[in-house]
């Protein structure tokens, strides 16, 4: 599909990039002609308004024309340069004959390249003559020119087309791509559980079970049905933010307050786990965007702080001023990370523990947030050192009109 997209691109490119130069090069090859042939009829007919001096005086006429001049008593003058061999007056005569046969005032002699105008006089008639060789000869070196630049212009368009299709697809590539990725790795988290409650049901419906076997049957399988249900939400919230049909409603948002909201339903949480959870929120933080998907964000940072900290480890959260934005960081204790996992741990269904077991984990939650910073022109990122391991999230701040703020230092 890709490269017949691809291919469509090119060719449509090519063509219409092709088919513009070919018309600027017929309008460049026309308009030169139509202008040198105006130009040529206006010295054929400044050269036949010369007057003849009855003297035969010398007359200065354009080194490319020659006039004759007819009367009716049969004589006639012939004026121009000796290279057109007007001692010949038969020749001559054949010559007006021809232009009197064509019946036009003004025309062209093919076979001789002569162009002509006829000038009706008092006494007779006038004919003046142009040599256009080297009109034509002009012409043959622009049509040589143009052809030679349109097959270097189609060339040059055709490999231009290939690079602009593959710049243009790149993102369909990279979004299918994506899609692809998706859709194995749900099928993959979909796979467990999906056995897990298939082997189950199969075992309730064994009528040598023991009802306290048929029970622990029914609750696993009520248990994997959850777990799947909170993947299944966790993959269209994922696809929604992805294809950019989440509906996120813009207002203005007091985080400060959105977060300690946010962190309260977590102490009982990680007080049940026996961890301790420290905060630290500066008042008055305000930025602009979802307060749904922002508390969505602390949430899923929240909720790791508490899966993936060490036994007994402090998490601590710090939302604060930091220069021109406002930065909200999670602490926990944990194994160090490489740089490498602090890149990849925001890929969805990445897991650092691949060999574990679901517990409602799906590896989405940091790409999800991911997703939401984004669209909330903020960044996301993690750093690990010392033993601690930190997320931070970086929102620009919007700052009230006229309220003077002070940015704290990092």
């Amino acid at each position: 599909m890709i490269r017949r997209l691809r291919r469509k691109l090119v060719a449509i490119t090519s063509v219409l990039l092709t088919a513009l130069l070919l018309l600027i090069l017929i309008f460049v090859y026309v308009t030169t002609g139509s202008q040198m042939e105006r130009d040529s009829v206006e010295t054929l007919e400044r050269t036949a308004a010369i007057m003849v001096r009855p003297d035969g005086g010398q007359i200065r006429i354009d080194g490319r024309c020659f006039l004759l001049e007819r009367h009716p008593d049969g004589t006639f003058v012939a004026l121009g340069s000796s290279d057109f061999g007007l001692e010949d007056r038969q020749v001559l005569e054949v010559l007006m004959d021809r232009v009197l046969a064509t019946g036009q005032r003004t025309g062209v002699l093919e076979d001789l390249e002569l162009r002509f105008h006829r000038a009706q006089n008092a006494p007779g008639v006038k004919y003046a003559f142009m040599d256009i060789s080297g009109e034509r000869q002009t012409l043959s070196r622009l049509l040589t020119t143009c052809v030679v630049i349109f097959l270097l212009g189609t060339a040059a368009f055709f490999l231009t087309g290939i690079l602009l299709a593959r710049w243009a697809v790149r993102p369909v590539e990279e979004a299918m791509s994506r899609q692809q990725q998706f859709v194995a790795d749900a099928s993959h988290e979909l796979k467990t559980p999906l056995t897990v409650i298939l082997t189950n049901a199969e075992l309730l419906t064994d009528p040598a079970r023991s009802q306290e076997d048929k029970d622990r049957f029914a609750r696993s399988i009520l248990t994997m049905s959850g777990q799947m249900r909170g993947l299944v939400e966790a993959l269209l919230e994922q696809a929604r933010l992805d294809d950019g049909a989440a509906k996120v409603q813009w207002t203005e948002v007091d985080l400060s307050r959105l977060v300690s909201d946010a962190v309260l339903p977590f102490e009982p949480v990680y007080f049940e786990a026996g961890k301790e959870l420290l905060f630290q929120i500066q008042p008055g933080l305000e930025v602009r965007g979802s307060p749904r998907h922002l508390r969505q964000v602390v949430e899923i940072l929240l909720d790791n702080g508490c899966k993936y900290s060490d036994p007994g480890g402090q998490v601590r959260l710090c939302l604060r001023r930091h220069e021109k934005n406002i930065l909200l960081s999670v602490t926990s204790p944990g194994p160090d990370l490489t740089a490498e996992q602090c890149r990849d741990i925001f890929k969805r269904f990445y897991r650092l523990d691949t060999a574990r077991k679901m517990d409602h984990s799906y590896g989405l939650g940091l790409s999800i947030a991911q997703s939401i910073v984004t669209e909330h022109r903020g960044r996301i990122w993690a750093r690990s050192e010392g033993g601690q391991n930190t997320f931070f999230v970086s929102l620009p701040e919007r700052r009230p009109y006229g309220t003077a703020q002070v940015a704290e230092g990092a």
